[in-house]
């Protein structure tokens, strides 16, 4: 996706104020494996697994587990390929520990939280496989909870610009918008009760 101005991105990070931090894949398919030198995997977790140990893919509405390495699903080895449904345990290796996560009934987007101890590098509280949109707010089905804010923000896709609304204004980047604007890596973003920041992930 080109939303830095020439050139192409396809994960950041997004830092919300007094929430944590989320890795956000905007591809159709992501390699999850072990962070290594030259490496080109799109989540990198630092554990006791291969360099390229599984893929995740989205195809349509749904989404599939690739297995490259040694992986179990509820707790069930897969040779191969399997479908991936909202509460499912994935391990990969023998510890590392992940459940996907489908919450919102109106989005493609998914969610990947850690069970076990282990995180990406940089580290982050759960990685978010963007489809159409990426929901943060009050809500229990949002993709991020944010308790505390008075509304919805949403950052979401069009063309190849990433967008974000919420409900009246908001400021993105000094620049006050009514209802919502383009954002771009290291953009910050606040309006009423609610503040973050993207911040692009080098390849």
């Amino acid at each position: 996706m080109d939303f830095r101005s020439g050139r192409s991105t396809d994960k950041f990070m997004v830092w919300v104020d007094a929430v944590g931090g989320y890795w956000v894949c905007l591809r159709d398919e992501a390699v999850i494996g072990q962070p290594v030198p030259g490496g080109t995997v799109d989540l990198p977790i630092l554990g006791d697994i291969s360099s390229r140990h599984a893929r995740i893919c989205r195809d349509g509405e749904g989404y599939f587990i690739e297995a490259i390495r040694k992986v179990k699903l509820e707790g069930r080895r897969i040779e191969r390929m399997a479908t991936l449904a909202d509460g499912n345990e994935i391990t990969l290796g023998d510890a590392v520990r992940l459940k996907f996560r489908r919450s919102h009934p109106l989005s493609a987007t998914a969610r990947l939280d850690f069970v076990s101890h282990h995180r990406t590098q940089p580290s982050s509280d759960a990685a978010v496989l963007m489809a159409d949109s990426f929901i943060l707010g009050p809500k229990p089905k949002s993709h991020v909870v944010c308790r505390d804010w008075p509304q919805e923000v949403v950052l979401y896709r069009q063309g190849d610009q990433l967008m974000c609304r919420t409900a009246g204004r908001l400021e993105i980047d000094g620049v006050v918008y009514e209802n919502r604007g383009r954002v771009f890596p290291n953009s910050h973003v606040q309006g009423d009760g609610f503040s973050l920041t993207l911040e692009p992930l080098g390849d």
